[in-house]
């Protein structure tokens, strides 16, 4: 549904020409991506199940946290890599295949894979960075980047004190948000079954058990190095992911549109879904290999049905289209979307 988004005819034109131009690159080569994503899935397997077994072998508590903060790494790689393309079904044509796959690699960072897939797929999509609309936007009261919401006196420290918060996130994640999510009233879904909270108990049982209860049981460490190895980890893991997360859609240029009282957004489906977003390295297939696809998130929010593997090759045609009209993409360096990400925060940490 796109009806609560303006119509202007330009940006629905625009929208065609881009389908039409792009309808060709999709299906022209099936070998090159099977091959690319089984090397993927090799790399990024490999380098998870190697950690993780070392955990059970390394004595040094020193080596071993390092190890168990490697793991966590590998295993963002690999969910960013292969979980969000099972989310949007562009994996295997089997809808219930992708689902199976999707809960198995989000259940590895302990995250809900349900209540995430929903709220992702049926509202953040439909109108990123939009209040009211993109539930992305309801993390937390102290941090301040839609230039609309409620100023606090503390958000005056944001860009000091922020880097330092983030490093919760997947803790808060799994441990609360998830919680919250489960117990309050759900506009984003039907009525949570029996079913859904088994699958939720279930995917939270085998999280601690496999990243805690194994690690406490058979490796050599004391159960004091296995808990600093486990809350390393997830700061390490949550700084990396809440930066890559925070810069596709939220930095100095990107766009925050408003909807009136009656719910009707200020643009259209085409420039929300531009302007509110960030690439990083559109073009590098190396920084794509190893971001899954979130450093293409333009091609991604025009394309959701589309896997990532695509997106340098799309991003070709998209941004060749879109400057010939004079539209501007926004797109940053990894490093530099973190630098501009922060100042963000400074810019609206004043009135």
């Amino acid at each position: 549904m796109r009806d609560k988004h303006i119509y202007i005819e330009q940006d629905s034109q625009l929208l065609k020409l881009i389908y039409q131009q792009i309808e060709g690159l999709i299906n022209a080569n099936k070998t090159n991506f099977i091959l690319t994503l089984s090397v993927k899935f090799f790399v990024y397997f490999t380098f998870s199940a190697l950690t993780y077994s070392l955990i059970f072998w390394i004595k040094n508590p020193f080596y071993f946290i390092m190890v168990f903060v490697l793991y966590g790494f590998s295993a963002i790689l690999f969910a960013f890599n292969f979980s969000h393309d099972f989310a949007h079904n562009t994996v295997f044509k089997n809808k219930k295949l992708n689902n199976l796959c999707f809960v198995i690699i989000y259940a590895m960072l302990g995250a809900h894979a349900e209540a995430w897939k929903k709220r992702h797929i049926n509202a953040h999509h439909y109108a990123p960075n939009v209040a009211g609309y993109d539930p992305d936007l309801k993390i937390t009261k102290l941090i301040r980047v839609i230039p609309t919401s409620k100023y606090e006196w503390f958000h005056k420290y944001q860009h000091i004190y922020a880097p330092f918060l983030y490093t919760t996130y997947t803790l808060f994640w799994v441990f609360i948000k998830d919680f919250l999510i489960l117990f309050s009233k759900d506009e984003y879904s039907d009525k949570k079954k029996f079913l859904y909270h088994l699958s939720f108990w279930a995917q939270k049982v085998l999280y601690l058990f496999f990243i805690l209860g194994l690690p406490l049981l058979f490796s050599y460490q004391n159960w004091y190095i296995v808990l600093l190895g486990f809350f390393l980890m997830h700061a390490t893991q949550s700084l990396f992911i809440i930066f890559t997360f925070f810069m596709t859609h939220h930095v100095e240029k990107t766009e925050y549109p408003t909807a009136d009282k009656k719910g009707y957004i200020n643009s259209s489906w085409l420039m929300n879904q531009v302007k509110s977003s960030n690439d990083m390295h559109p073009f590098s297939k190396m920084a794509n290999f190893i971001l899954g696809g979130f450093n293409n998130h333009i091609a991604h929010h025009l394309f959701p049905h589309v896997h990532h593997i695509y997106y340098p090759q799309i991003n070709k045609v998209v941004y060749s289209i879109l400057k010939k009209n004079h539209i501007e993409p926004n797109h940053t360096s990894y490093w530099g979307g973190v630098i501009s990400h922060i100042r963000l925060l400074k810019r609206l940490s004043y009135r």
